[in-house]
């Protein structure tokens, strides 16, 4: 039987084919991919996917957030399982790895310990969650927030789309409700390898990024009211124009985190502008603000600092101000004892590697709070992700997903 530290590798031409094949489920009109949460080219993927783990000797169980969970049985039949896994779903102009390559790298692992007749003492299981992107159905990590107890299954299912559209409804009419209790399931371990969605691996020339922590976020919603009219006839000092509010606003966002470094980053993002016409003022601007920082009081002292500075901006320009929060996580800390598996598994592998926090959220932050939980992650070109044009090496997914075969055989125990 072949031990944790023998030369086990996984096989990247294999990987590579499965990633490019999922990407034709819900292709971008760049080379990208739009395959949204909960639409009819999700559920493609996620048959797809079904039908590969199926085809490796595994048993899919779905729960009721439409979470998928393909299971490698062990041989200690009381043990617990060690997770991998990500999401499939993608941004409407997305790439082909953020999320899929931590689901498909999962596969490949079990494929390959299939291949070298490998057992393990606890059970492993190959994880989809639903709604990681969160930009269909806000908050991000949806589902696997429901199953970490931070959001209720009644508040998922009644999150609507820009179309109105509910998520409850739309996970049904995909055929993806399953049967078990969301949450009910127990872990060992879950082990999450990502693309970076940042240039530091790649900068630094470094294979793999053992991920020790994770940034904490705040989204903020805020409504601007102000009063529809023309702008050619309404004179400059009479105007409540809820436009400038928003841009004296994302002035004060960028502000507020260049004041916090280092380590502090915001933006605006999603804007809806109202009525949206090139000849009329706008009334009513929704748009959000997303500010991260590692450090727990930075975060809370920039979200105050944002929503002050919004609500003096309402008052200066006449306008009506609502601030809600539609997404929040505090900074994690991954479990040292498994982040010390992953670096040690890089450095047998002779992958150069350093540590790394996350700047994105991730499913495995919720799961964080269950489990002994660690990310892995490979580096991209130029940092670029969320963007069609995403693009990392199969030498980078192969690496990645080696050194999760290694924790993985570490965490789970191999028998014999």
């Amino acid at each position: 039987m072949v031990k944790p530290g023998a030369n086990v590798r996984i096989d990247s031409a294999r990987l590579w084919d499965s990633l490019m094949e999922m990407a034709q489920i819900g292709p971008g009109v760049a080379g990208g991919n739009n395959r949204q949460t909960l639409t009819d080219e999700d559920a493609a993927g996620r048959a797809l996917f079904q039908g590969w783990c199926e085809g490796a000797g595994m048993v899919m169980g779905v729960d009721t957030m439409g979470n998928m969970f393909a299971t490698r049985a062990g041989t200690d039949a009381d043990a617990l399982p060690v997770y991998m896994g990500s999401h499939l779903d993608t941004q409407p102009t997305g790439g082909k790895y953020d999320g899929v390559l931590g689901v498909l790298g999962a596969l490949e692992v079990v494929r390959s310990l299939n291949d070298a007749g490998v057992q393990t003492r606890h059970p492993i299981v190959v994880t989809n969650w639903t709604n990681e992107e969160g930009t269909r159905f806000a908050p991000a990590m949806l589902a696997s927030g429901v199953f970490a107890g931070m959001h209720s299954q009644d508040y998922a299912y009644g999150r609507v789309d820009a179309a109105g559209k509910r998520f409850g409804d739309e996970l049904a009419r995909i055929g993806w409700v399953g049967s078990e209790a969301v949450g009910a399931r127990k872990m060992h371990a879950m082990i999450e390898l990502h693309i970076e969605q940042g240039p530091i691996l790649e900068a630094e020339g470094r294979q793999i990024g053992v991920v020790t922590h994770g940034q904490g976020l705040w989204w903020l919603q805020i409504t601007l009211t102000g009063k529809d009219a023309h702008t050619g006839s309404t004179p400059m000092g009479m105007r409540v124009n809820a436009g400038l509010g928003m841009a004296r606003i994302t002035e004060a966002v960028h502000r507020i985190a260049m004041s916090h470094q280092p380590g502090a980053v915001g933006a605006v993002g999603h804007v809806d502008m109202y009525p949206n016409s090139r000849n009329v003022i706008p009334g009513r601007v929704v748009f959000t603000v997303d500010i991260r920082t590692p450090d727990l009081a930075k975060l809370d002292a920039m979200k105050a600092e944002v929503e002050r500075a919004a609500h003096a901006v309402g008052v200066e320009l006449g306008l009506g101000v609502e601030i809600e929060d539609v997404g929040h996580f505090d900074p994690v800390t991954f479990d040292a004892g498994l982040v010390d598996v992953v670096r040690s598994a890089a450095k047998r592998l002779g992958y150069s590697h350093m540590d790394i926090i996350s700047g994105a959220g991730h499913d495995a932050c919720w799961i964080n709070r269950l489990a002994p939980t660690v990310m892995i992650m490979c580096p991209c070109v130029g940092g670029l992700s969320h963007n069609e044009a995403e693009e990392i090496s199969p030498e980078w997914a192969a690496a990645g997903t080696d050194v999760m075969l290694h924790a993985v055989m570490d965490v789970a125990g191999v028998v014999g």
